[in-house]
């Protein structure tokens, strides 16, 4: 008899079992159910066979006994200061006692509590439910729970261990401590020095913190850093890394390693050699060429990697591997195969733990010390940074970003292949601004798995990304409760949501940033359930909020009362021209030279010129501007608005104080416009330096009336 196709209403209720949405409210406000054929992609994504009646079926069962077939939860992830209760399945009428074992060694047991549940069959046996209250004074952390108990008629003892984790109910907000704070935003790339290799560094964002400390300044918010590719082009889009643990060498200032002072004068020509060409490059405003500059540092840093370390400095760098683990040994692993193989490794070494792999992490042990150390060195460089931005007065320090994903054949998705849904990429459904949805090309993490993992993943990343921080911005936040899966081959059109577990992910992460004193912000801009805003204010979250989005259904600017406290106000973002291109309709320019848009060139231009209209009335209605403003005292008179704004972070965009009118970036394009290449530069296009921040009298202005606002208004 021939196989049938699975009824919609089996369907539907196996996607649901696994968080897979059967339906989603389009732009357009209509309720779009989601295709059978889409969902049915999907769930093999997570190896869940939806392809017959009999398959779907299985699936099912399955789903609803996983709970039933093992003794503890997979992963309990609980709130402080809040009652939890697990539920044990063990053979009916066995004994079971429970106890929590904390990270510091000691045990708390687990009064059991009342639970009338009745048994069921689970594959052939009766297995009984029982029910333990986990307290609420366990302390935070990563702990275990401990089963242990025997089945009846004395037919033999069993016990189970799973993971605990205990993340806080809410973390602590810059109000918290009496702090109304502001900062500044910079994509660390674009901003450098006579000293930079062609690109800003560690030494670079040092620097710039000291800048804006002086200043008054409590952070400063920078693109990710996150790792790309070791060899060959290296990806400009700092949000699609190959992972989001480990950090970019390009960022390493290779004078500041400690080996260079001690050098032979025949090994520091080297490096000095090395750096001419891209020094050069920095103090001209031409397109970043990554791979130039990646190419003569790369040069420079296996010359120092040579060096000869005190014994001190090798028991560090020995201390900083044991550290980081397998995470980072996997990862020096993988960038030693790139190296030799390129993108696409043989099927031998597909994955890290093949016996060929074995071979090959032993014969490319010096690699695999070479790209270990980069990342020591990084660190060590990102904490003088950090202990640089401390000491000159600032509250926070390094705001690192965290992108959304990573590249397909990264390192993220190679060491870790498991947690990963292959057969799907991560992107957006169609809305009013890209009308086709968007595919990000990225491979998202599965639910199922990183519950299996005890969300280590999650854990591992952020806790290196934080460590030398003291706030964490999260790029698309609502991808810790839900993602767009694009079946492979698919349009964007025909993907959906798939749900995760947003209390553990926002746990695990608040639970970092706990550890590590850091405030967390989530961009939660464009496409985010009406819910989540309030969700994340209440566990201590803040949101994002830029002036040019925040506009009423009649397209008037929302007034500064109007906004939310619980959020970090910027007045634009690197998907925008600086204001002062902006004002000038850049936006609408860029995307008719490029073939973007979707409506009449004149059409587009009149609504700027309104929306321009809407915020000059306004800005008047306040006494911030006159009748015949300049672009400048318009960009101030804006910064001025958000100031008034009581909300917990403001940010100044470096590039509107220094009168850059070029974008960062323009989605939807890739090789059409230089994105992420961009360096530094004034109104009239003249590099900007580092060195010529503190006397730039167009930054100084702008610094000066913004802190001016905000002394007044709090």
């Amino acid at each position: 008899m021939r196989d049938t196709a699975p009824s919609r209403e089996l369907l539907l209720k196996l996607a649901e079992s696994y968080g897979v949405a059967t339906e989603y409210w389009a732009y357009s406000g209509v309720l779009t159910p989601v295709s059978d054929a889409t969902l049915t992609k999907v769930l093999a994504a997570m190896d869940v066979d939806a392809s017959t009646a009999q398959s779907a079926a299985r699936a099912l069962a399955d789903a609803q006994l996983r709970p039933w077939r093992t003794i503890l939860p997979e992963c309990t992830v609980m709130r402080a200061a809040h009652d939890y209760v697990i539920h044990v399945h063990v053979p009916d009428g066995s004994e079971v006692h429970v106890t929590a074992r904390l990270e510091d060694g000691s045990e708390v047991s687990l009064p059991q509590v009342d639970d009338f549940t009745p048994p069921r069959d689970v594959d052939g046996l009766q297995i009984g439910q029982a029910s333990f209250d986990i307290p609420p004074h366990l302390p935070l952390g990563y702990h275990e729970l401990h089963a242990v108990g025997t089945r009846p008629n004395d037919n033999g003892a069993f016990e189970d261990t799973a993971p605990l984790i205990v993340v806080p109910d809410r973390i602590g907000v810059p109000s918290d401590r009496k702090l109304h704070a502001w900062g500044v935003m910079a994509q660390l790339y674009s901003v450098r020095s006579r000293d930079s290799w062609g690109i800003g560094d560690t030494a670079d964002l040092k620097g710039l913190c000291s800048t804006f400390g002086a200043m008054g300044g409590d952070f400063v918010l920078i693109n990710p850093l996150h790792a790309a590719e070791p060899v060959g082009h290296m990806t400009p889009s700092p949000y699609l890394p190959v992972t989001r643990r480990f950090f970019n060498p390009i960022y390493i200032r290779p004078e500041d390693i400690r080996e260079v002072a001690y050098m032979p004068p025949e090994q520091r020509a080297l490096v000095a050699w090395a750096g001419e060409e891209p020094k050069a490059a920095s103090l001209r405003n031409g397109i970043i060429d990554r791979d130039g500059c990646w190419q003569k540092k790369r040069e420079a840093l296996e010359v120092i990697f040579r060096v000869k370390r005190s014994a001190a400095r090798e028991r560090e760098f020995l201390g900083f591997r044991r550290a980081e683990g397998r995470g980072l040994e996997d990862f020096a692993f993988w960038c030693a195969l790139r190296e030799k193989y390129g993108e696409h490794f043989p099927a031998a070494v597909a994955r890290p733990d093949t016996p060929q792999a074995a071979q090959e992490r032993a014969d490319l042990v010096d690699r695999i010390d070479f790209y270990a150390w980069m990342q020591w060195i990084m660190d060590q460089q990102l904490a003088e940074a950090q202990r640089g931005a401390l000491s000159s007065g600032m509250a926070f320090g390094i705001c690192h970003d965290l992108a959304v994903g990573v590249h397909a054949h990264g390192s993220d998705t190679w060491s870790n292949p498991e947690v990963f849904a292959a057969g799907v990429t991560v992107g957006a459904p169609p809305d009013m601004y890209n009308q086709l949805g968007q595919n990000w090309s990225q491979p998202p993490w599965r639910p199922d798995a990183l519950r299996r993992s005890a969300y280590a993943p999650l854990r591992d990343m952020a806790k290196t990304v934080l460590r030398h921080a003291g706030a964490l911005r999260i790029d698309h936040v609502m991808g810790l409760f839900r993602l767009w899966w694009i079946p492979e081959g698919a349009s964007p059109s025909e993907g959906t949501y798939v749900h995760f577990d947003h209390e553990a992910m926002v746990g695990v992460l608040m639970l970092e940033a706990v550890r590590a004193g850091a405030v967390v912000i989530g961009e939660d801009l464009g496409n985010v359930e009406s819910w989540v805003p309030e969700y994340l204010a209440a566990r201590g979250i803040l949101g994002t909020s830029v002036l040019w989005f925040e506009q009423d259904g009649h397209g008037n600017f929302k007034r500064p009362e109007q906004f939310r406290k619980n959020s970090l106000v910027t007045v634009d973002t690197h998907d925008l021209p600086p204001l002062a291109g902006y004002l000038a309709g850049e936006h609408v320019e860029l995307r008719y030279r490029l073939g973007m848009l979707t409506e009449p060139v004149e059409k587009v231009r009149a609504a700027a010129r309104e929306e321009k209209q809407r915020m000059m009335e306004r800005l008047r209605e306040y006494g911030l501007i006159g009748e015949d403003p300049s672009e400048r005292e318009i960009v101030e008179a804006m910064y001025r608005y958000i100031a008034k704004i009581p909300a917990e972070l403001l940010a100044v965009a470096l590039v509107d104080a220094v009168g850059e009118r070029r974008s960062q970036n323009q989605p939807g394009t890739n090789n059409e416009y230089p994105n992420w290449r961009l360096p530094l530069a004034d109104s009239e296009n003249n590099v900007v330096l580092l060195e010529d921040l503190d006397d730039n009298p167009r930054l100084i202005s702008l610094v000066h009336v913004f802190t001016e606002e905000i002394a007044r208004t709090r």
